[in-house]
C-alpha cells in the first residue's frame, strides 16, 4: 500500500490548470501544422497561421490560449494499491482547480446552480471521473472544457438496425449541425455503445487522446479515418470561413452495450482541445 497525501493532488491539479490553459500539448502543436500544410484554402490557411501565432503569444506571455478557460473535466486513475491521507479526494481536486483558477487569473466560468446562475468565483466544482486500476500511481489528465463547442455536442439513441450507417450519419449530422459555432478545426470526439450516459462520457474521454493516434480495434480505426475524410469535405473549414480542413482529428472510444440499443454520442471541441496529463 502507498500512501499519498492529498495536498500533492491539490498542488499537481493547481499547475495543471494554469498550464493547460496557457501551453498547447505537444500533439495539437502538430496537429495545427498539419492543417497548415493540408489547407487548400488560402483564407483558410491564414486563419490557421494566425492561430498558431495566438499560441505563440500565450506561451511566451503566459496569456490564456481561449478567454474561455472551460470548466475544468477531470479524469482519475487510481491505483487500487493507493490509499490517500490529509482530507478528503475530491476537496483536493478542487482546492486545485479554485488555486489554478484564482491564482493563475483564468476566466471563473461556473455557477453554482443551472437555474439560479450565481458564478462561483473561482472556478469550482470540478466534474471528476474516477476509475480504479491496478497499481499503486494515481493519473490525473484535466480537460478544461469551453462551451462554445460542448454547446454543439449530442447524444443519439440510435436503433441496433441503424448500424454503422446511421453511426456515421450521426456523426456528421452533429458537425454539420455545429458548423463555426464549435471553433473549427475541431476535434471530435465519438462514443459509441453503452447507455446514454456511457457513450457521452466516452465521447469526452476520447477527445484525451493524443491526436494522430488511432483506435487499436481495425473496425474502428477505419471509421476514424473515414469520418475525418468526409467531414473535411464539408467544406466547413477553419473559424467556418471554407476550407478543407474542419477537423484535425476523430477520437472514437466504444463499449459493450444492450442487445436494444446503439447509444452514440459526439462530443466537440474547438481546434485548442486543452487537455493534460501527469503521473503521481
Amino acid at each position: 500500500m502507498r500512501e499519498i497525501n492529498v495536498n500533492e493532488i491539490t498542488n499537481s491539479v493547481s499547475s495543471m490548470c494554469i498550464e493547460v490553459n496557457h501551453v498547447l500539448s505537444n500533439d495539437m502543436c502538430l496537429a495545427l501544422d498539419n492543417a497548415c500544410n493540408s489547407e487548400k484554402s488560402e483564407l483558410g490557411k491564414q486563419i490557421l497561421n494566425q492561430l498558431k501565432e495566438n499560441l505563440i503569444i500565450a506561451k511566451e506571455e503566459m496569456i490564456p490560449i481561449c478567454q474561455d478557460t472551460g470548466m475544468a473535466v477531470v479524469f482519475l486513475e487510481i491505483g487500487q494499491d493507493v490509499h490517500f491521507v490529509g482530507g478528503n479526494l475530491e476537496d483536493a481536486v478542487n482546492e486545485g482547480i479554485r488555486k489554478g483558477y484564482t491564482e493563475g487569473y483564468l476566466r471563473k466560468s461556473v455557477v453554482d446552480d443551472p437555474i439560479i446562475r450565481n458564478n462561483t468565483k473561482d472556478n469550482t466544482p470540478a466534474v471528476i471521473h474516477y476509475s480504479v486500476v491496478p497499481g499503486d500511481k494515481v493519473k490525473i489528465t484535466i480537460s478544461p472544457k469551453g462551451f462554445g463547442s460542448e454547446n454543439m455536442s449530442k447524444v443519439y439513441m440510435l436503433k441496433p438496425a441503424d448500424g454503422i450507417e446511421g453511426v456515421k450519419n450521426a456523426i456528421l449530422s452533429a458537425v454539420k449541425d455545429a458548423g463555426p459555432n464549435a471553433c473549427p478545426p475541431m476535434v471530435i470526439g465519438v462514443g459509441i455503445g453503452g447507455t446514454f450516459e456511457k457513450c457521452a462520457l466516452m465521447a469526452k474521454h476520447a477527445l484525451t487522446r493524443k491526436t494522430g493516434e488511432h483506435s487499436d480495434i481495425p473496425y474502428v480505426k477505419e471509421l476514424e479515418e473515414e469520418m475525418l475524410d468526409k467531414i473535411n469535405a464539408l467544406g466547413i473549414g477553419p473559424a467556418g470561413l471554407g476550407g478543407s480542413v474542419t477537423a484535425m482529428a476523430i477520437n472514437i472510444e466504444t463499449y459493450p452495450t444492450h442487445i436494444a440499443g446503439l447509444p452514440v454520442a459526439v462530443n466537440i471541441c474547438c481546434h485548442v482541445n486543452r487537455h493534460i496529463e501527469r503521473v503521481i
